[in-house]
């Protein structure tokens, strides 16, 4: 059984080797090991701590095997954004211009430098080895982070965004970056991602040019792919929409990747699951569900065969292990559709 617990330091290993999967453009995870052992220990505070309101916290999900103990991925939450730095996006804006001398009206888009963002919780890292691919490893883990924060809204802001990648090749270029941020910041893309992941972005606030840029000025192929997701990535949009989230012309400054958000309150697993006492037993052919133990600091989510009566939800001996919870313990369940 696969089960989505929270990240703890003795995870490093296959943390590590999580983030060398993830290859180039994956910001979240291109770090030093220095930063990836930060950030398990952050995650496991973040998990223990007593929090009524979003702040600078990182949860971060591990998707483990439960036979065999390999860890087959991750993905996490950010309480805040721009809390320990700035926090920009470009929002494509559309200005009209016309001219009745000469009969033309021309509608132009530009990119503006915002922070619209801030203070906004961040699902994100959302990332599975690629054998597991296919056979709901990524939705699981995908989805546990919504469990989690229907569990517990007060940690989490009103509006959740999360951050596609864009478009970068295997050798880690950007078409994108190479039009837009190369002209004013006199490094590549790599560069450019290495410094975003390992400080607190300062050095956009200092380089990022603060007039609007017209996109109909850039190169054709940076143009192509502004706002469009990474081939890799399109599962991931697919979850995030299925989910609620919605695109409104906001992309990322590094590769023009969409950026995606939804108000917390209408997120499909906050409005739908629902809290039952369990017990244990015989689930026959009943449906695979989403389960989680509706807790924070010793979190579990699985997808499982269960059973929902009247009052209860019938889980089998596998499941509840996982779970870590008892007949007569409380679970947050919906559909896994």
């Amino acid at each position: 059984m696969l089960c989505a617990r929270p990240a703890t330091p003795e995870d490093f290993d296959g943390f590590k080797d999580l983030a060398r999967l993830a290859g180039p453009g994956f910001t979240s995870l291109q770090v030093s090991d220095d930063r990836l052992l930060k950030k398990l220990k952050k995650s496991k505070a973040s998990f223990a701590a007593q929090i009524n309101e979003p702040g600078a916290q990182i949860y971060l999900l591990m998707l483990e095997d439960t036979q065999t103990g390999e860890i087959v991925g991750v993905s996490s939450i950010k309480g805040a954004v721009g809390t320990d730095g700035p926090y920009f996006n470009y929002k494509i804006l559309r200005q009209t211009q016309s001219s009745k001398a000469v009969n033309r009206r021309f509608d132009m888009d530009m990119l503006v430098l915002v922070n619209d963002y801030s203070g906004a919780s961040e699902v994100g890292s959302l990332f599975v080895k690629p054998e597991m691919r296919g056979t709901g490893a990524g939705r699981l883990i995908a989805s546990a982070r919504y469990m989690l924060i229907a569990g517990a809204p007060q940690r989490f802001s009103q509006t959740v965004i999360s951050e596609l990648r864009g478009h970068v090749s295997e050798q880690g270029e950007s078409v994108f970056w190479n039009a837009v941020g190369r002209p004013f910041f006199r490094m590549d893309f790599s560069e450019a991602d290495e410094i975003s992941a390992q400080t607190d972005n300062e050095f956009i606030v200092d380089l990022m040019p603060s007039h609007p840029i017209y996109v109909q000025l850039l190169p054709k192929e940076a143009q192509a792919v502004i706002g469009k997701t990474h081939p890799a990535g399109i599962g991931a949009r697919k979850y995030l929409e299925a989910e609620g989230f919605d695109y409104d012309r906001m992309i990322d400054i590094f590769d023009g990747g969409p950026s995606m958000h939804v108000k917390r309150d209408k997120l499909k697993t906050v409005r739908e699951s629902r809290v039952l006492p369990a017990k244990i037993g015989d689930t026959g052919d009943g449906p695979a569900l989403l389960i989680s133990n509706d807790r924070v600091k010793d979190f579990r989510a699985v997808s499982a065969a269960a059973v929902i009566n009247d009052d209860h939800i019938v889980i089998d001996a596998a499941c509840a292990q996982a779970l870590k919870i008892k007949t007569g313990g409380t679970v947050r369940v919906r559909s896994f559709k």
